[in-house]
């Protein structure tokens, strides 16, 4: 089992950043947090969850053409987090960020492959 816990959410202007971190504990399929593969998904009011951006367990990253060149997703494994740092903020950013864990090491950009969720963190982007 692994448990995620998201911070940094908050409410900025557009322009502005926030940093979101997830700290994660335990392991999945043997595979302690170097060996998962992280992803951050957000959610709008009504909507499903959508892809934002995702690091494999050797960091490789992918992104959401949506965030590209705003967003930047990055882990050390020694701390066992995951961060989510966002630039450029827009209000179409406003929404609730989750952070999922993955029992790959290789990413997704899927919902349903990802098999731990943290509780999601709210960020309000005002114009």
């Amino acid at each position: 089992q692994v448990q995620l816990v998201e911070s940094g959410g908050g409410l900025v202007q557009a322009g502005g950043s926030l940093r979101l971190s997830c700290a994660a504990s335990g392991a999945a399929s043997g595979r302690t947090f170097s060996g998962l593969a992280m992803g951050w998904f957000r959610q709008f009011p009504g909507k499903e969850r959508e892809f934002v951006a995702a690091i494999r367990w050797n960091s490789v990253t992918f992104y959401a053409d949506s965030v590209k060149g705003r967003f930047t997703i990055s882990r050390d494994n020694a701390e066992s987090t995951v961060y989510l740092q966002m630039n450029v903020l827009k209000p179409e950013d406003t929404a609730v960020y989750y952070c999922a864990a993955r029992s790959s090491p290789l990413e997704s950009r899927y919902p349903p492959a990802y098999d731990y969720w943290g509780q999601g963190t709210q960020v309000t982007v005002s114009s």
